[in-house]
């Protein structure tokens, strides 16, 4: 295979809001940092570990302002975009790097509690896709047919 792949993938939960930039051409974009946790076990102390992880998310134009709307600091979403890192300097010419997930796709996934009104419309569309999807799990009603088993 020739190509390559710069994908990522996370859940977590918002770490501020939603920072807004707008352009003078009319678009914009949105960055907000996202806290991911691993927990394990110490094998050496038997006491349970969280490691927090940061990751600064960008969103651009119409997924940045659905994102300034309906998300604020601590609400759980599901990001998906890929790796990009910036290079730049500082006031003393030394060079800076800055590592972003440039995000292309996002799915909210904080509960009505925990988002009050904002998740209305993300549960209304939870909800439907379950019933579209019982209707296709229906037991098959004993029908006579010609099958020989």
């Amino acid at each position: 295979m020739s190509g390559t792949l710069n994908k990522v993938m996370l859940i977590g939960h918002l770490g501020d809001e939603v920072k807004m930039h707008y352009f003078e051409g009319g678009g914009c974009v949105g960055r907000f940092p996202l806290a991911t946790n691993e927990t394990y076990v110490s094998k050496q102390t038997n006491d349970r570990v969280t490691n927090t992880e940061w990751h600064n998310i960008v969103v651009r134009n119409k997924g940045a302002e659905i994102c300034e709307k309906y998300l604020s600091k601590g609400d759980k979403v599901y990001i998906e975009g890929r790796l990009k890192t910036r290079k730049w300097q500082d006031d003393s010419g030394n060079d800076r790097y800055s590592t972003e997930i440039q995000c292309n796709e996002f799915t909210f996934l904080s509960t009505k509690k925990e988002s009050g009104n904002n998740a209305n419309t993300v549960n209304e569309s939870v909800e439907q896709k379950p019933k579209a999807a019982q209707e296709t799990n229906k037991p098959i009603e004993d029908a006579k047919d010609d099958l020989p088993f």
